[in-house]
């Protein structure tokens, strides 16, 4: 099992604009574009770049998409600071 991952996200507050972010994404928009945009985490003005983190690092809903869910593909995560929009790198 991998040991660390690495991500981009888009945080916001509400599900159906998390929602809308992903149908963008599926339409070509560009991540690190809308993570400009519309993420409330810091990590925004880098185009949602998270960098390398290890297993237990972040959120237990957030780690578990980022370390069981597909690769390169959208995925919808609520946690306590809101909706995340998370494509995950890849894992190590």
């Amino acid at each position: 099992m991998a040991n660390t991952a690495a991500a981009l996200h888009i945080l916001v507050k509400h599900k159906e604009q998390a929602e809308d972010i992903i149908k963008q994404l599926k339409k070509g928009a560009k991540f690190q574009t809308l993570a400009k945009k519309h993420s409330t985490c810091p990590s925004g003005k880098k185009g949602g770049d998270l960098g390398e983190f290890r297993k237990g690092q972040m959120v237990p809903q957030f780690d578990k998409v980022c370390f069981e869910g597909e690769t390169l593909k959208p995925h919808l995560v609520k946690t306590k600071f809101g909706w995340h929009v998370v494509k995950v790198l890849y894992r190590t």
